[in-house]
């Protein structure tokens, strides 16, 4: 049985030792934003995982369009990023199923939508979804 876990960026780190001059730290926070074209490296930390039956669960019972789309991608390809421009679209279809999840399902949905908040608090901040075997 394979499992889906969700990793949130726990940091960014500058591959180079130098402080950052104050003017140039909106630069920086940019270069961050961009990624690792300019030498950044992302650290994950596991945020959510279970057993992908749970998953496929709780997709099943969103309604088709891109939410759903976006779900299943995790399964199509082994790996989904979902940034600031998924949260409400993600978190919207979270909540209108609230009603028919299990306990289980809405103890992970709940979870997941934190998660999301905190995404929209800090647009730096992602998730990597992954599928592990």
């Amino acid at each position: 049985m394979s499992e889906v876990i969700f990793y949130q960026l726990g940091s960014k780190i500058l591959e180079r030792a130098s402080d950052v001059p104050e003017k140039a730290k909106q630069v920086v926070y940019y270069s961050l934003a961009i990624g690792h074209h300019v030498g950044v490296i992302d650290t994950f930390h596991p945020m959510l995982a279970c057993e992908d039956s749970l998953f496929d669960r709780l997709v099943a019972k969103l309604p088709a369009g891109e939410a759903r789309r976006k779900f299943d991608g995790l399964k199509r390809f082994g790996e989904i990023i979902v940034d600031r421009t998924h949260t409400r679209l993600l978190g919207g279809a979270l909540n209108s199923i609230r009603d028919a999840l299990d306990s289980e399902e809405r103890q992970w949905a709940s979870r997941f939508i934190v998660a999301l908040a905190a995404i929209e608090a800090e647009p730096a901040i992602y998730l990597m979804g992954r599928v592990k075997p």
